[in-house]
């Protein structure tokens, strides 16, 4: 006699349609883990029992459909109409010892999976001494149950599940898509998995299982190399006895993306959930893929993903601090090849760095950065110098650098990704560090003023010269510095940047905003930029000598783009106009004639 399942069917059949599951692929796991729960359930009573589960897809049944049998528990026929179709209810499976922490197993939903596969499902199963009891399920809502004919029945307890596929879904059960289903998601089943006679479980986890147990390096590297397809830099071993987790981190050995976040390989009870789990390191671990088997931690509702609580953040923040043992470790006992580490993957140790106060210590003490007077530590620096003065930009470093050296001030390079923010925080823990970022203006402050007779014979020149750079807001002054061979240097502070950054917001904004910036601008009137030419350079003293006021207007421009080029900085519309002109006035004196 027909019945009709005690759920609407057609809709949880049109959810799973409508990409609850990535793939139909994942029919292989739920049929695993029914598996698997049914031969634990008998173990319970029966510690001896066989744990078998055998595969044969329709090439080897030779009837186009797909078989599973398993050496578990088996069903009564009560039981039947309770687990096969009554979704929903995990009060009854916790009473029949079929109690399972994952979501779909608490639902009782692993098995309609199979319908993304097959139009029909039968069950084949014997519960102890039970007569054996067949359970036929439809696509459309339907379901039979009856007692199993003289062909059907089992001797022994246990269960055999059969599909028959959909005509679009033949591929899906084919023997060498089943076997490579079966090895991905079950390998590490404690139970035999063969598809065939093939065996598909590689035995328990090459990893430790318990805390104080002996790492096998080589086991661990053979499978990252076997299994993920890369040779790890290092690895670290992972266990946090809460959620039931045990695992390893894999140290990439090249770089990657920071904020591709990677995904990491994670099984529930062996079962392979999802080899891309994101959120299971923090995000600066980046540089770490994570093999872990857990009990505790959840799955969402497709089984394909963690899902998001607080066993889990806590879980990820234990797994934070056991990579962030790993570096500190590697600091104390072999700096080589933290050094080899960091050169790979310098990018997450700052990222770590900038809210932990142990890994800014270790960026102190090993990371080596650009400065001014060499490469150099944080430390060093600092052991060499004193005050760590810093400047926040690349170009900044390159526009100053040179001049800064030779008048005796050492600088950090600190424009690379997360080296200002770095050296901002040192003094947070450890109040004796003294950092000061570097103005413009520190160095026109060290550059020598010629004498009042010098400065007086340079005034019909420095008049000359301000006329022709008075449109573009720049104010020329006369200074000695080193290095000699450098004629000029534009310098603009970090007020007049922002001036600048004002205006061309002002130009682009509509009427109302365009107030709002005027009046920031008009508030905060900025230090004029300077050019300010080095008295010192051979060039720029017969520069000042001349007499021809378009001749010493072409000069200025000219060094006044020279240092535009040289100190990397943006050339406006304005400029590169001044830079043309001023060429091409140059070229025209230096080459005099008729045409």
């Amino acid at each position: 006699m027909d019945r009709t399942f005690q759920v609407d069917l057609r809709g949880v059949v049109d959810l799973l349609s409508h990409h609850l599951y990535g793939s139909p692929r994942v029919y292989v796991r739920e049929l695993l883990q029914n598996a698997v729960d049914a031969i634990t359930a008998r173990r319970a009573g029966e510690p001896d029992a066989p744990a078998r589960v055998r595969i044969e897809p329709p090439e080897l049944t030779g009837d186009g459909t797909l078989r599973v049998h398993d050496t578990g528990i088996g069903l009564t026929e009560a039981q039947v109409h309770e687990l096969l179709a009554t979704i929903g209810r995990s009060s009854k499976r916790d009473e029949l010892g079929f109690s399972r922490h994952e979501f779909l197993g608490q639902f009782g939903i692993g098995l309609l999976s199979c319908f993304l596969v097959a139009d029909e499902i039968r069950v084949v199963t014997r519960h102890a001494d039970q007569p054996t009891v067949l359970w036929t399920g439809w696509s459309d809502g339907r379901y039979a149950v009856e007692p199993a004919g003289p062909e059907l029945a089992r001797d022994e307890p246990g269960t055999t599940v059969t599909l028959v596929p959909r005509r679009d879904a033949d591929q899906w059960l084919g023997l060498a898509t089943v076997t490579e289903l079966a090895r991905l998601y079950g390998s590490l089943l404690p139970v035999d998995v063969r598809v065939g006679d093939t065996p598909t479980t590689a035995g328990p986890p090459p990893w430790p299982t318990t805390p104080g147990a002996p790492v096998d390096r080589a086991a661990l590297l053979r499978y990252a190399q076997e299994t993920l397809g890369f040779a790890p830099f290092d690895l670290v071993p992972l266990s946090v006895p809460e959620a039931g987790l045990t695992g390893v981190a894999f140290i990439l050995p090249t770089p990657v993306n920071p904020a591709a976040r990677a995904g990491h390989r994670v099984h529930l009870k062996r079962m392979l959930l999802t080899e891309h789990a994101d959120g299971l390191l923090p995000d600066w671990a980046f540089f770490a893929h994570c093999v872990v088997d857990a009990t505790e931690l959840r799955p969402t509702a497709s089984r394909e993903a963690l899902y998001e609580d607080a066993l889990l953040t806590a879980v990820r923040e234990a797994l934070g601090d056991q990579v962030r043992g790993w570096l500190v470790r590697l600091a104390r006992h072999d700096p080589r090849r933290l050094a080899e580490f960091l050169q790979v993957h310098h990018l997450g140790v700052k990222a770590l760095a900038l809210h932990d106060d142990e890994m800014l210590r270790l960026v102190d003490q090993w990371w080596p950065m650009e400065t001014n007077v060499g490469t150099l530590t944080l430390a060093e620096f600092r052991q060499r110098h004193g005050l760590i003065r810093y400047a926040a930009g690349i170009d900044e470093f390159r526009q100053l650098a040179a001049v800064a050296a030779a008048q005796d001030l050492a600088v950090v390079n600190g424009g690379y990704t997360y080296d200002a923010e770095l050296i901002e925080r040192l003094p947070t823990v450890d109040r004796a560090v003294l950092i000061e970022r570097l103005e413009p203006s520190d160095l026109t402050t060290r550059f020598e003023g010629l004498d009042p007779q010098a400065e007086l014979a340079l005034r019909p020149f420095l008049n000359g010269a301000q006329r022709a750079l008075e449109r573009l807001g720049c104010e020329v002054v006369v200074r000695a510095y080193d290095p000699v061979s450098l004629p000029a240097l534009y310098l603009v502070s970090r007020s007049a940047a922002f001036h600048d950054q004002l205006t061309a917001s002002r130009d682009r904004a509509d009427e109302l905003w365009g107030g709002v910036l005027d009046a920031l601008a008009a508030s905060a009137p900025p230090d004029r930029p300077q050019l300010v030419l080095n008295h010192r350079n051979p060039l720029v003293r017969r520069v000042t000598t001349l007499t021809d006021p378009e001749l010493v207007e072409l000069a200025v421009e000219a060094l006044y783009g020279q240092a535009l080029l040289l100190g990397h900085h943006p050339i406006r519309a304005a400029d590169a106009a001044l830079l043309n002109s001023s060429f091409l006035g140059l070229l025209g004196r230096a080459v005099p004639g008729r045409e």
